[in-house]
């Protein structure tokens, strides 16, 4: 089935561009998904007439391989079309309906080219609409790769303010955990804290676990992992934030934390980190 002969779109192309253009936008602000907050009416031109000048340009090479090179200035733009909608905050179907809103005033047009041939008319019909299908596809695809690209980048920053390193004093650091500790949270507590002893200096470094919610034996290996990590990079650490909870969830699970210090709060902590570090806390004489 050919759709880039002279039965084909081509011709269409041709001799229609601008009605198809001013069609096709009138049905894509018509759309439920079209979304003028978020792209100006000018911009949709633009970006639609692009298309239809790349798409006559890969139908008069003559190949409906669609995947083929002769198609890459087409799979180009779409993709710079579906990652910046992706990035703006379009649906997948508002994305899609870019290519798919295209079939109605494609189709009225071939109705009028080859009104007096029902053969040609439904041979060019079925090979446009498969045509615009597989663009849509392409077009759906790279967008979910853009919006799985994002979040997988925005869970990456989450992961990095949810693992603050903090400098309390001179020589000490503190590391407050929150929530779950899964082997991708731990591998970045891990490199947070190693590259803050790194640029501190910091002989001890206080992780407290008052927010972990639960204790199991992989969070336990974890923490032991970073204590030793931290222990190979010249700091010593002391977990704090021990709760009766946790301390019975240690025991019954037979996590052996004999070589760790820990305390009950962080307070206790940092009093016990600043008297390794040489200081100590005072009352002020009273009156003075």
């Amino acid at each position: 089935m050919n759709t880039t002969g002279s039965t084909g779109l081509r011709p269409i192309l041709e001799r229609h561009e601008s009605t198809l253009l001013a069609n096709w936008i009138t049905a894509q602000k018509a759309a439920p998904t079209y979304r003028p907050d978020l792209i100006k009416e000018n911009e949709l031109r633009d970006q639609c007439r692009d298309f239809l000048r790349a798409l006559m340009q890969a139908v008069q090479s003559g190949s409906q391989n669609v995947d083929g090179s002769e198609w890459q200035p087409v799979r180009d733009l779409l993709a710079s079309i579906s990652r910046s909608r992706g990035k703006q905050g379009f649906s997948t179907t508002a994305t899609a309906t870019f290519i798919f809103s295209l079939k109605e005033p494609l189709f009225q047009l071939l109705q009028q080219e080859y009104a007096n041939d029902p053969k040609v008319l439904a041979e060019q019909t079925w090979a446009t609409s498969v045509l615009l299908d597989r663009l849509g596809l392409y077009v759906t695809e790279v967008y979910q790769q853009t919006r799985d690209s994002l979040i997988q980048r925005q869970q990456e920053e989450m992961l990095e303010l949810s693992t603050p390193v903090v400098k309390l004093w001179e020589g000490v650091l503190a590391l407050p955990l929150i929530g779950t500790l899964d082997s991708a949270r731990s591998q970045t507590i891990m490199e947070n804290l190693l590259q803050k002893i790194v640029e501190s200096g910091s002989e001890t470094a206080i992780i407290d676990i008052t927010g972990v919610p639960t204790m199991d034996t992989l969070t336990a290996q974890h923490l032991l992992k970073t204590v030793a990590a931290a222990r190979l990079m010249g700091a010593d650490c002391i977990i704090s934030g021990i709760r009766p909870q946790i301390a019975q969830t240690i025991v019954h699970l037979g996590v052996d934390l004999s070589g760790v210090t820990t305390k009950a709060s962080m307070a206790d902590a940092f009093i016990l980190a600043l008297k390794r570090t040489g200081f100590a806390i005072t009352r002020p004489t009273a009156g003075r």
